[in-house]
């Protein structure tokens, strides 16, 4: 497009293509650590007023340290789920067009 003087240019943005990121967590892990937070929270108080406290932080820890390692291990493997075929495939031949 040729800018003859009457309309000024202005840069259009088109987003950063890259996936959100927050404290090193990217896309869709960013909610799975807002739910695993969450549950915790609700784990520990829901073992607080049926066990005890010490129950409580139990249920916190565990929950918390489970969903971290879950989340650290999801996101190791891509943003987007694979599927990844194992096993060990023989072609015996090929068909030439």
């Amino acid at each position: 497009m040729i800018n003859d003087g009457r309309y000024p240019d202005y840069p259009l943005f088109k987003g950063l293509q890259r996936p959100l990121e927050l404290m090193g967590l990217q896309g869709r892990y960013i909610y799975w650590a807002a739910g695993v937070a969450g549950g915790a929270i609700v784990g520990f108080i829901a073992a607080y007023c049926l066990m005890g406290f010490v129950a409580g932080l139990v249920v916190l820890a565990t929950v918390l340290s489970a969903g971290i390692v879950l989340i650290i291990l999801k996101q190791r493997k891509g943003l987007h789920s694979k599927n990844v075929k194992r096993g060990v495939y023989v072609y015996a031949y090929s068909h030439k067009v």
